[in-house]
């Protein structure tokens, strides 16, 4: 099997807590998902939605089978995030954690799409 792409957009980013899951990874580049897509508030994290209007901040990484695995353990695939095909803004797609809208409802929204800016401005406020 060959490596995977992987869209991350919370505490799989590098210098958040769960990047070490990504340590045999290549790749890491800044991208946007296309228009469509929200970030919700979880808390600790965030979840991403394919019920949106906006793009959302993340990396790209190429990901190997063990890795995969080890991620889907994590996320709680497919009990929780979904892995799922998303697209990227500039057109091709990748894989990405993907939260439930119905479990998203009622949860705040993170403006602007980008987690590290929400986390940081949420947290010294």
């Amino acid at each position: 099997m060959s490596d995977r792409r992987l869209f991350v957009y919370g505490s799989l980013l590098r210098g958040e807590r769960h990047h070490g899951f990504l340590r045999d990874a290549k790749g890491g580049e800044t991208v946007r998902t296309e228009d469509g897509y929200a970030l919700v508030d979880l808390g600790p994290y965030p979840g991403l939605v394919a019920e949106g209007s906006e793009r959302v901040v993340g990396e790209l990484h190429l990901v190997d089978a063990s890795t995969l695995a080890a991620l889907d353990r994590l996320e709680e695939h497919p009990q929780v995030y979904r892995r799922s095909e998303i697209r990227l803004s500039d057109g091709s797609a990748a894989e990405a954690y993907l939260f439930p809208g119905q479990l998203a409802e009622g949860r705040p929204r993170v403006s602007g799409g980008d987690w590290r800016i929400h986390r940081r401005e949420r947290d010294s406020g």
